[in-house]
């Protein structure tokens, strides 16, 4: 998970110095994420409660998938329903 470093509830409200930064920290959580060796990942946020926030702090998931894993090929939704 990257986490926005000022108060925010939604990237909406993030300043483009902000995106760049995110920009770069989710390439550091690429790299860090690669040791594991996934096929893929999901990333992705939630944002307001009618799309599925509960931490109302803007901050975006990075989960590693791998080939043959249940549910693989099916993005977020799926991997946060269950």
């Amino acid at each position: 998970m990257v986490v926005a470093r000022r108060h925010v509830e939604s990237p909406f409200e993030m300043t483009p110095n902000e995106w760049q930064d995110l920009g770069d920290m989710l390439e550091n959580a690429r790299t860090w994420l690669a040791k594991f060796e996934p096929d893929g990942f999901t990333v992705g946020w939630n944002v307001g409660a009618a799309g599925g926030q509960h931490v109302f702090h803007a901050h975006i998931h990075v989960i590693c998938r791998f080939a043959g894993e249940p549910h693989a090929e099916r993005g977020l939704r799926d991997f946060v329903l269950r």
